[in-house]
């Protein structure tokens, strides 16, 4: 989430939750997503990833659940360093030298400053900060609203206060830094309460940043634009880098050799073990993108899986395919091929283009009453990730935490003020006009863009409480 002087990212709803539902729900999709006769959602990695074709239910670890959640919000706090590293870099790039950097919101439990930069741990782990210079061309209002209560306290200040104010509203650049020296001097030496104190500092620190060289308002529309962008496309990155090595680890190309049995699931029961490689069902050989499907297919019928277990052909069933989240299945996951690097890399950028549409589509379905139910907060974001890392293991966290990245990418690319998709909307408007526009107007527009923000915001947290007591 962005604000006036930098760069805040915060959760305020995600719909990853009905993405993982959408990858789950049949078996057709699921295959789909990467290739034809590939059913890369059955490799061991990518179906802890995205929990394709079996979903793992398996007891917790020894990983207690105060430890999972942990775990799960330092995640978080990666995307958010993520995220804003995106920021940070991109505009040091660019000749703009950030002011802060904190992960995590105020206040602050340590920071340091390095070469002009204050960087920070905020107290509130769900979130961080990047203060980008000058965001907005700086006004004579703004000088109004940071001094109201000094100027009442201290009437000396009006003189130094109007000359920088005069020189703000016909922007004499030079004058209105020379003003701003002025009246630092005028409010340094001013008896001021520290709430007025306070304030005035704040503002002159902010008109100090809107009338440096580096000021991002100063910048080209493309700078601005890359700064701005870079944030979203940094998420995209990190999930880019998840998927591929998950991919790398044996999430590719599916084989017909059965990699784990889950418990009080119908295979188990049947004598299916790990390692046996399944020939055949109901006497018909089988390739490895054909099991999922003559299973999903047999609408609950017995089948009989012929497997070749060592040097010998073991006959399992006839065994009934229990019908588990609307599709019937047996209780396995098959073991995955490992991709090449090249591979990997092409079917991880598949991977995220499907995702991607399939989130778009949830964002979409949020006019709908139907559509809310699938938005969480970062309440809800918590507990899924924790309940990934424990029913699924690390692969599993490491997936969804990819696909979490990809939907705070896409969120944050919405055209509304405060979040970055506005930013990038409002410097095309300037760079078409040729001048900034005035912060008015971006204070007018942020009021409606924040309003939905929250509102989402307390759309999912609703959700999230109403499941976590059971509603």
């Amino acid at each position: 989430m962005r604000r006036h002087g930098g760069s805040w990212s915060a959760w305020p709803s995600v719909p990853s939750s009905n993405v993982l539902r959408l990858l789950e729900r049949d078996h057709a999709a699921r295959c789909s997503v990467l290739g034809r006769a590939h059913s890369l959602g059955y490799g061991r990695s990518l179906r802890s990833c995205l929990a394709w074709c079996s979903r793992p239910r398996s007891s917790p670890t020894s990983l207690d659940g105060t430890l999972n959640v942990a775990i799960a919000i330092l995640g978080l706090a990666l995307l958010v360093l993520v995220h804003e590293l995106g920021h940070f870099t991109t505009a040091r790039l660019v000749g703009m030298n950030p002011r802060r950097f904190y992960i995590g919101f105020p206040p602050a439990l340590v920071k340091v400053k390095r070469g002009g930069t204050e960087y920070g741990i905020g107290a509130i782990p769900l979130g961080g900060y990047v203060k980008i210079p000058g965001m907005h061309r700086p006004a004579a209002s703004d000088l109004d609203v940071a001094f109201g209560r000094a100027l009442a306290e201290d009437t000396g200040l009006l003189a130094p206060l109007e000359r920088a104010k005069r020189a703000l509203a016909v922007f004499d650049l030079e004058q209105a830094r020379a003003g701003l020296a002025e009246l630092e001097r005028a409010t340094a030496e001013a008896q001021l309460s520290p709430q007025a104190a306070k304030s005035a500092e704040r503002g002159l620190s902010d008109l100090r940043d809107g009338l440096a060289d580096d000021a991002y308002w100063r910048a080209p529309t493309s700078k601005r634009i890359a700064v701005i962008l870079a944030g979203p496309a940094a998420n995209v990155l990190f999930a880019l880098i998840v998927f591929s090595a998950l991919f790398m680890l044996g999430g590719g190309k599916a084989t017909t050799t059965v990699h784990d049995v889950l418990p009080g699931r119908p295979a188990i029961a049947a004598g299916l073990r790990p390692g046996d490689r399944i020939v055949a069902i109901d006497a018909v050989p089988v390739k490895a993108s054909q099991i999922p499907e003559r299973i999903s297919s047999s609408k609950g019928r017995p089948l009989v899986l012929t497997v070749a277990r060592g040097t010998e052909l073991v006959r399992i069933g006839p065994v009934r395919p229990q019908r588990i989240d609307g599709t019937y299945r047996l209780g396995f996951g098959l073991s995955g091929a490992s991709l090449s690097a090249p591979e990997a890399v092409w079917a991880s950028t598949r991977l995220v283009g499907t995702v991607s549409k399939q989130i778009g589509t949830s964002l979409g379905n949020l006019v709908h009453k139907k559509g809310r139910k699938d938005i969480s907060s970062a309440v809800g974001i918590v507990q899924g990730s924790s309940n990934a890392l424990s029913q699924g293991g690390v692969t599993y966290f490491l997936g969804v935490l990819g696909l979490i990245s990809l939907s705070l990418a896409l969120l944050n690319l919405l055209p509304l003020l405060p979040l970055d998709g506005g930013h990038i909307a409002f410097s095309i408007v300037e760079g078409i006009r040729g001048r900034p526009l005035g912060r008015e107007v971006y204070e007018r527009v942020s009021v409606v863009g924040i309003a939905l923000v929250l509102m989402l915001f307390f759309i999912g947290l609703s959700n999230d409480l109403g499941k976590i007591g059971g509603g």
